[in-house]
């Protein structure tokens, strides 16, 4: 994990937050190429469930809700706090139901020679709490949204009254939400601030129907990840024991990844029932049932729940392609989540004649919309290819005095270290064969 946190933070994928200041607990900064990856994660998955879905239409709600929004889905109330204990010693807390996190603590205590007294534990509401208002005194209490799920929720019926959307069919979102986190660690992995991709899949209130439903996402969420290159031995499917079950989940199953601090979920695949349409009609009154006028019937759908970390994702994404091989370090991310899908190097830097034509092709591929082309003509050239190795661009181009004399240039494998000399003309159509 250490090398994950030091290549990240040497090659600008991400940094912590306000790091001059000395940092905030939780929060993390992506710089450009972490940037370009979390997008890119974004993308393929904005593009996988909603653009290549005719069943599957996209929202973006507040972050801002009605304080009564959490009432409704019990944000506010006793299953959404976590009770704390306290070290009297050092004062930090943590969740009361992390035994190993506390043995942990124990054991860093004993090997001063000093004994660990806990104070009573406490409830520590999760929300994020924000005021509203320009005069003081009379600013309304809101929260930043611990979860985009409800965002959805609360747009159904204008969802369902502004489409043609019939049951089957799918909401999904993507974006941030803010939780109180005892205690944030593992670089991104747990964090105050961070991003979610969600899928709100709406079925009849049918065991067999949803049951199929669900074994289905359950399948294609998996296959997501595994088609973005991730390792089969490192992605397992783990079903929440009933002791772990939220009240209302009639079934619940992560995906988990393999990192450097164990099998970590990834993604929960969950059968909400109609826990959540049902309780915003009773708190506000508004009635969201869904009218099958094929049927005749008037019900609240159930809802099947896919629900991932962008944050998580792309971190696990880093780790898995992360290697070292022949005194060089790779990221062999898919072509698809590559920062930069090409780097574009003149063989020389003090060679006019090679500078431009590199920056001529350099041109032409940042034009053919294939995705971000770096440019490098910073020291000798192997160093260049190392450099491009470990942010995880698949292929370098290189412009050489042949290419002045034939029209040539070397493409090298990221992967392979393999060059091959091409024509110039048919850069961007193999740039865009390889990408496909």
């Amino acid at each position: 994990m250490d090398k994950i946190v030091s290549l990240a933070k040497r090659r600008g994928f991400i940094f912590p937050g306000s790091e001059i200041y000395g940092g905030l607990k939780g929060t993390w900064d992506y710089g450009p190429p972490g940037a370009e990856l979390k997008f890119n994660v974004k993308q393929e998955w904005w593009k996988t469930i909603v653009q290549n879905r005719e069943d599957v239409v996209g929202v973006s709600a507040s972050i801002l809700m009605n304080p009564k929004v959490w009432e409704a889905s019990g944000h506010t109330g006793a299953g959404f706090a976590d009770p704390l204990v306290e070290c009297k010693k050092c004062h930090q807390r943590f969740r009361a139901d992390q035994e190993d996190v506390i043995q942990a603590h124990e054991a860093e205590h004993a090997l001063k020679k000093e004994k660990t007294e806990w104070a009573e534990p406490k409830k520590f509401n999760l929300l994020v709490e924000t005021k509203l208002g320009v005069v003081e005194g009379e600013k309304e209490t809101v929260y930043l949204r611990g979860e985009i799920t409800q965002g959805v929720h609360v747009n159904f019926k204008n969802i369902l009254n502004s489409s043609r959307l019939q049951i089957p069919f799918g909401i999904a979102q993507i974006g941030k939400a803010f939780r109180n986190e005892i205690t944030p660690g593992n670089f991104t992995y747990r964090s105050v601030e961070f991003e979610q991709m969600e899928l709100q899949f709406y079925v009849r209130p049918e065991e067999k129907t949803s049951m199929k439903w669900y074994e289905f996402w359950k399948k294609e969420r998996m296959a997501w990840y595994r088609n973005l290159g991730m390792k089969k031995e490192n992605l397992r499917f783990r079903e929440h024991a009933k002791n772990e079950l939220a009240h209302y989940a009639r079934a619940a199953w992560d995906i988990e990844y393999k990192s450097p601090f164990g099998w970590k979920e990834c993604e929960g695949i969950h059968h909400r029932g109609d826990w959540d349409l049902s309780r915003h009609q009773q708190f506000s009154g508004e009635d969201m049932s869904y009218f099958d006028q094929e049927s005749g019937e008037r019900f609240i759908p159930w809802v099947i729940e896919t629900s991932g970390g962008v944050d998580r994702a792309t971190l696990f994404f880093l780790v898995d392609a992360y290697a070292e091989e022949d005194n060089r370090i790779i990221l062999k991310l898919h072509p698809k989540l590559a920062p930069y899908k090409a780097a574009v190097f003149p063989l020389l830097a003090n060679k006019p004649d090679l500078v431009k034509k590199a920056r001529e092709i350099f041109e032409d591929l940042k034009g053919a919309s294939l995705g971000p082309i770096a440019w490098d003509d910073r020291g000798n050239i192997g160093k260049r290819y190392y450099s491009q190795d470990e942010i995880g661009t698949p292929y370098c181009f290189t412009v050489d005095f042949q290419t002045l004399e034939d029209d040539t240039l070397t493409v090298r494998d990221r992967d392979t270290t393999k060059q091959e000399r091409i024509a110039v003309k048919e850069t961007t159509s193999f740039l865009k064969d390889k990408l496909k």
